[in-house]
């Protein structure tokens, strides 16, 4: 895939009422693009797939078929291509998010599930929750992140929680998203973070990493950030804290997905995750 190639994912993704946006696609680009393929059937290009890689870790995601080109097996060829390539790069573990649908094909291809999530969607009461959240990185500059204490304190933070190294894609969120982004810390030490994107149906908003002192606080003013706006929230099912915040502020669940992974099982904290950052993102 290329940039050339944006109109087709962009197409592909309002087919399927997906959220994600041109700037989307270009932070993917950006951030692996030899992993990022389409399909084609018959010289026209129908199809797209994406595997990001984060040290040992890789997800995939973007699995999107032309709706005149499918149950041809396309889907099904670009997931193996995906697969063959993350092999190559020796890659441990892959993870992605599962329809209903869509899981009894990624078991056949070695998948297995790990907890389900849910998709919250509404839009959170106009309301002055007064709280004060600490800007995170709004001056940060992506190409100094390594020397930036507080960015890089976020991310020691969130690959512990998560068991993955996602410093490159957070540093595109950040940047990003500055005003979406927050950090929250006690006795100076950092507990909790949340960004999230603008989207072509909502603004989603995660991730979310946060210790159960830090969460309610930075998932609740989000949303009050976000008030009189249609918002997407993935939320870990067990994470019942979360889904009693998110139902407070009037969202409803709007489809489940099952988290799976192929090769060795990620120890990540699901009680910290409080709001996922798309399949796309890791």
């Amino acid at each position: 895939m290329t940039v050339a190639d944006i109109p087709l994912g962009l197409k592909l993704a309002r087919q399927a009422g997906w959220n994600q946006m041109e700037s989307d696609w270009r932070r993917f680009l950006s951030m692996q693009p030899e992993g990022c393929f389409v399909g084609e059937l018959n010289g026209v290009s129908v199809a797209t797939t994406a595997a990001f890689i984060f040290g040992p870790v890789a997800w995939i995601a973007m699995v999107l078929v032309d709706i005149d080109s499918r149950r041809k097996g396309i889907a099904t060829t670009l997931l193996k291509h995906a697969l063959d390539f993350l092999d190559k790069q020796g890659v441990k573990t892959v993870r992605l998010d599962a329809t209903a649908a869509g899981q009894p094909v990624y078991e056949k291809l070695g998948f297995v599930p790990e907890y389900p999530l849910a998709r919250y969607q509404g839009s959170p009461p106009i309301s002055d929750c007064g709280l004060r959240i600490a800007d995170s990185t709004r001056d940060a500059n992506p190409q100094s992140a390594i020397i930036n204490p507080q960015l890089k304190e976020v991310a020691t933070f969130d690959h512990w929680m998560t068991g993955t190294p996602r410093e490159k894609m957070l540093i595109r969120l950040f940047e990003e998203s500055p005003e979406i982004t927050r950090t929250m810390h006690r006795d100076g030490q950092l507990e909790g973070y949340i960004t999230g994107r603008r989207g072509a149906n909502a603004t989603l908003i995660g991730p979310c990493i946060a210790t159960a002192y830090a969460g309610p606080t930075l998932l609740g003013e989000a949303l009050s950030r976000c008030s009189g706006q249609p918002v997407f929230i993935d939320i870990p099912q067990d994470n019942a804290p979360a889904i009693e915040i998110a139902e407070k502020n009037g969202l409803s669940v709007q489809r489940h997905f099952m988290r799976m992974c192929r090769g060795e099982r990620i120890a990540d904290h699901v009680e910290a995750i409080w709001a996922s950052s798309g399949p796309e993102k890791g």
